[in-house]
């Protein structure tokens, strides 16, 4: 199966937030990969700077992804986010060329 729409988001933590931050964000992982449309759902941390998150999201379509987001608890996280992050969030939406299982 190729995933319709895949999302990557890049997420710089204020350095006081991180612990905090960190454990909101790992409490997204499980529901969002339980949610309808979700193929598969990833939270990175960068290897060179601790503060610096990324997620890399696939699903089956953009009307899958676009009711993950309006979640109750999605829409909490956008209205706060700022308080845990220096800059706002870097979203990606990108549609796979590829074959998502490998061969």
């Amino acid at each position: 199966m190729r995933p319709t729409c895949t999302l990557t988001a890049t997420l710089n933590a204020r350095p006081e937030k991180r612990a905090e931050l960190v454990k909101l964000l790992e409490s997204f992982v499980e529901p969002s990969r339980s949610e309808p449309g979700c193929i598969d759902y990833h939270f990175h941390v960068s290897a060179e700077d601790p503060n610096v998150f990324y997620f890399y999201e696939n699903w089956t379509s953009r009307a899958d992804l676009d009711r993950h987001l309006k979640l109750p608890y999605q829409q909490e996280w956008f209205g706060r986010h700022k308080e845990f992050l220096t800059k706002d969030a870097d979203l990606k939406f990108f549609e796979m060329l590829s074959d998502h299982d490998a061969p």
